[in-house]
């Protein structure tokens, strides 16, 4: 039996024991386990199906913990520190000895960050160690971003889920990583680049990789629902295309007229890219619950979060 529960004293002796909780953070529910526990962390693979060259991400409670878990930390990444945590922002930095290799993959490299959601934080004030606490979903398939979703995924499987409501920022956090002290985009998250730019100037992109990646998220093939789904910047060509079907839409603003469309969701009838983004996981959800024969996706506009928003619907169209 798996049960939902607010009660931080159990899932903190459920984790100082060797075991997994799915915890709430301002992204996504995260699958915690102790990072100086090779069997937790195993755990944490084993239950996702997650391949181990996939490293996970370091979840820590302050600013003031990072140096404990990485070294040679470049001046422009304690400026983003400094900026963005508490918050959606994962820093990719040389290790510390003490970091398992689980936990890198075997890289030199760790990634770190400082979730913004009270329940983590209480949580992890509680602890006498950082959690390792990749999305909390089966390899692949769309993150959860409530603990009902964590529950459908793994009931049965793990004791607790540690509820902390509807995740605010929807989506996966921002990883920048540093070559030669300078910032590289390893992935697309809940802060956009814009922002990050702001701080420390131009950043580099890199590409997205299907095996040894340098980070976490950086599959082609990721946060994918059962049903197949397209993306497209002709919403009318591809629902000819597919007529006949039982076709659900993911749209930006507003629904469309045809008589063809079974379901539709909106991200954002205001226009807000923020709140698409908050919503997104949620409506792919939704839509993969209602025996759809194809999810078609339009292109989001290609600024801020709307990268963000493409980025994940691009790497769960592909095969």
């Amino acid at each position: 039996m798996t049960l939902i529960t607010s009660d931080i004293e159990v899932v903190k002796q459920e984790l100082i024991n060797g075991g997994i909780v799915p915890i709430p953070t301002e992204t996504v529910y995260g699958l915690a386990g102790n990072i100086y526990s090779d069997a937790a962390l195993s755990k944490i693979f084993e239950l996702k199906n997650r391949p181990f060259f996939n490293p996970l991400i370091v979840h820590i409670k302050s600013i003031h913990e990072l140096q404990k878990i990485a070294s040679e930390i470049p001046e422009k990444a304690l400026k983003l520190a400094s900026a963005f945590w508490p918050g959606p922002l994962t820093l990719i930095l040389k290790k510390q000895p003490e970091i398992s290799d689980i936990v890198t993959a075997g890289k030199d490299t760790v990634a770190v960050r400082v979730p913004n959601h009270k329940v983590a934080l209480a949580l992890l004030e509680n602890l006498d160690f950082p959690v390792a606490a990749p999305s909390a979903n089966p390899f692949g398939s769309i993150s959860p971003t409530s603990a009902t979703h964590v529950f459908e995924y793994f009931k049965g499987k793990i004791p607790y889920i540690l509820e902390g409501g509807n995740c605010k920022k929807g989506v996966e956090s921002t990883i920048i990583g540093f070559v030669n002290n300078e910032p590289i985009l390893y992935r697309h998250g809940s802060i956009s680049i814009e922002e990050i730019e702001k701080i420390v100037g131009k950043v580099t992109l890199l590409t997205l990789k299907e095996d040894a990646p340098d980070a976490p998220g950086m599959l082609a093939k990721h946060y994918a629902p059962n049903t197949p789904i397209f993306l497209t910047s002709n919403l009318k060509e591809l629902i000819k295309l597919h007529q006949g079907k039982k076709i659900g839409l993911l749209l930006f603003k507003a629904k469309m007229e045809d008589n063809n469309i079974a379901v539709q969701e909106i991200l954002a009838p205001n226009g807000n890219l923020e709140v698409a983004t908050s919503n997104l996981y949620a409506a792919l959800h939704k839509l993969d619950k209602c025996n759809l024969d194809v999810i078609i996706a339009e292109i989001f506009p290609a600024v801020g979060l709307g990268n963000t928003i493409n980025d994940r619907l691009e790497r769960a169209t592909k095969k």
